[in-house]
């Protein structure tokens, strides 16, 4: 597959998005639309996977913990998702920049004819210079918030299947530790940074444990996944910490910069 080398997806997770009571943490959300819209004008097409709207939903609904119930979840990301589009159309016109939502479930990809359509809208947007932010469509969606045989799992999946979809030249993974270590460095202080990952085998899924932050779905081992399915796109695929956006200027650079997923070439 011939990729788009100047096109990146970057997916941002609950964790970075809020802080630990659940509002949205303004300062990375301005830092992380600052540097994504710099990367815009240096002659990059930017794509943004955004996770957050159940978090931010139901601290705007005052509910004292994340909730439960498919109902009530839907509810928080349908209230959620409006207050996430509205802080990043601000922030992003901030630098000038105009964005586009798109929210779309697992049939949107699995039927042809909506597939091609959600990608002549990549494109169009794209083409207008437009940053697109995408989000599984919650409030209408099961898959990703309760079923157990699901497509996407969570928002780290969905991004790699954008970046698949849209053949981008590198998706980025926001995360909330520095990358891949050899063992969880919260439980591990002596655990090492793995800094090149040429082939995603059952070592390395080993190493990844279990659910992130309790403010999010995702951990490790969705990540490897969402790694996984890019890469064999031969897609390079970057975890970093997304507490510190600058980093991106260095990924787009090809400088090192958290763990690097080698995307596997083809023969």
């Amino acid at each position: 597959m011939e990729l788009y080398q100047n096109r990146i997806v970057v997916k941002v997770g609950t964790s970075t998005l809020t802080n630990a009571s659940g509002k949205s943490d303004l300062r990375a959300m301005d830092s992380l639309a600052r540097v994504l819209a710099d990367v815009h004008n240096m002659g990059c097409e930017v794509i943004l996977v955004s996770s957050g709207a159940i978090a931010v939903g139901s601290h705007k609904l005052h509910m004292k913990s994340r909730p439960t119930s498919l109902r009530m979840k839907q509810a928080a990301a349908s209230v959620g998702q409006c207050s996430i589009m509205y802080l990043y159309d601000k922030f992003f016109g901030d630098y000038d920049k105009t964005i586009g939502q798109i929210l779309f479930n697992a049939d949107d990809i699995e039927q042809e004819e909506k597939k091609d359509n959600l990608i002549h809208t990549f494109d169009a947007l794209l083409e207008m210079g437009v940053i697109p932010i995408v989000n599984e469509n919650d409030s209408v969606s099961y898959t990703e918030i309760e079923s157990e045989d699901r497509l996407f799992g969570d928002n780290d999946i969905l991004s790699a299947v954008v970046a698949v979809l849209c053949k981008a030249g590198k998706l980025i993974l926001l995360s909330d530790i520095d990358g891949l270590y050899s063992s969880d460095p919260r439980l591990h202080p002596n655990a090492k940074l793995l800094e090149r990952i040429d082939c995603i085998d059952e070592r390395i899924y080993a190493i990844a444990g279990g659910a992130g932050s309790k403010r999010g779905t995702g951990g490790m081992k969705t990540k490897l996944r969402a790694a996984d399915l890019a890469t064999a796109q031969g897609i390079d695929t970057i975890i970093t910490n997304g507490k510190h956006a600058e980093a991106i200027y260095k990924i787009i650079k090809g400088m090192p910069v958290g763990t690097l997923f080698k995307g596997k070439q083809s023969v």
